[in-house]
């Protein structure tokens, strides 16, 4: 239930997502608005996720994400209705993205702490697949969906069709329950000073813990890697391949298609029996896919689309079983902030990773960029069958160093 209603909520995220980007691009023109837009609803997820964990491990899940789903539908209405009156400026639109961002980042880590406490854990990597699935699956749909609705009704009218979906992931939240972590945490106190304190036990959690530090700076390198590549594959569509916007098109429904694709097999087939092990396996398809875009001849396009349409498939192998290591291993009452300390260290590497690509980029091109994101990744999926505190990261009897205890039989997060 709870599963279907995001799923909704998903769908008119990604319609509103698209029509502001489309809006802005129409009125402005401006590259630098656009760049703005995103930075504006990235920043929520960088700077408070570490501070959001803590309040999120301190008070009741399930009413975060019921608040978070409210506190966005409010956001969309306001916006409709400054579009509806015809008053609509750039900077309405900003603040806007900047309340869902924060509103997303509270509903995120909130869902995602919650489904280890309602899942059992055998199934969390099927769920990881599914997830992707979906997401992959709004990609290839949101877009085409937004694009008719645009030529057929006003702004308006697509923010509300995204107030609704809101409702409706807030419905299945008002009738299950969804069980809270052991411990009398949630009656503590919140000031500043107790919440900075949990923080910090969060921080200390992951530093402690050799494998999932180790883990956490792999996925950030990862991303490192990875998002600069596909974000100038307008680039090489134009430059190698003398390509248009049909050639694009049919590169990034590739990738979704595979995104669909990695994620049904995934939530089918559940990974091999160690989730790392499939994880690595990912990142070397990952690798793989990256490496044969970039080798591919301006004659050969068909076998930049397979590269694509592998490196989609592999993306939900490789960050599924990430996420079901987190839920299934780490403490269910420290999880949001092991999920939101890890996820502001991987978000980061986004603009980071840009001012660093966009020079070396227009050094040796965008297929040197991917033949390096594609030599990184092959190396660093090898690399993690031989180090011991990543490859037994499953295993409780290799946790020497962590600093809390595991729940016991019969908890919550079991």
């Amino acid at each position: 239930m709870i599963w279907t209603g995001q799923a909704f909520s998903l769908l008119g995220s990604e319609l509103v997502q698209f029509s502001l980007v489309w809006y802005l691009t129409r009125t402005t023109g401006s590259a630098a608005v656009l760049a703005l837009a995103s930075f504006t609803a990235l920043t929520p997820r960088v700077i408070l996720y570490p501070f959001v964990g803590a309040l999120i491990d301190r008070w009741n899940r399930q009413k975060v994400m019921i608040w978070a789903d409210a506190g966005i539908a409010l956001v969309t209405l306001v916006l409709a209705l400054l579009f509806w009156s015809g008053i609509i400026a750039v900077w309405h639109i900003y603040v806007a993205l900047l309340l869902r961002g924060l509103g997303s980042g509270f509903h995120w880590p909130a869902m995602m702490a919650s489904t280890s406490l309602i899942v059992p854990h055998r199934h969390l990597t099927r769920i990881s697949g599914l997830n992707q699935t979906l997401r992959g699956a709004l990609g290839i749909v949101a877009p085409v969906i937004a694009a008719v609705l645009l030529d057929a009704i006003p702004m308006a009218g697509i923010l509300s069709i995204d107030f609704a979906t809101a409702l409706i992931a807030i419905v299945p939240l008002l009738l299950v329950v969804i069980p809270q972590p052991a411990g009398d945490r949630l009656t503590d106190g919140n000031t500043f000073m107790q919440i900075w304190q949990d923080v910090r036990q969060g921080m200390s959690y992951v530093f402690a813990w050799k494998g999932l530090m180790i883990l956490g700076i792999a996925a950030a390198a990862l991303n490192f890697l990875i998002h600069p590549g596909f974000t100038f594959i307008p680039l090489l569509v134009t430059d190698h391949f003398s390509g248009g916007a049909l050639d694009l098109s049919v590169l990034e429904s590739a990738f979704s298609a595979g995104i669909v694709l990695g994620g049904l097999a995934l939530g089918f087939w559940g990974g091999f029996r160690k989730n790392i092990h499939t994880c690595l396996a990912g990142v070397i398809g990952l690798g793989i896919g990256m490496g044969l875009i970039a080798t591919t001849r301006p004659q050969d396009f068909p076998l930049a689309v397979a590269g694509m349409a592998l490196s989609g498939l592999m993306q939900p192998v490789a960050n599924g079983p990430i996420m079901a290591i987190i839920q299934s291993q780490v403490d269910a009452d420290i999880q949001g902030r092991v999920l939101t300390l890890l996820e502001s260290i991987v978000m980061a590497m986004m603009p980071l990773s840009m001012l660093v690509a966009a020079p070396m980029a227009g050094w040796m091109g965008v297929r040197g960029w991917l033949t390096f994101g594609a030599i990184g990744c092959l190396l660093m999926g090898l690399a993690g069958f031989f180090i011991p505190a990543l490859i037994q990261i499953e295993n409780p009897d290799f946790r020497e160093l962590q600093p809390q205890k595991r729940p016991t039989e019969g908890s919550a997060a079991e």
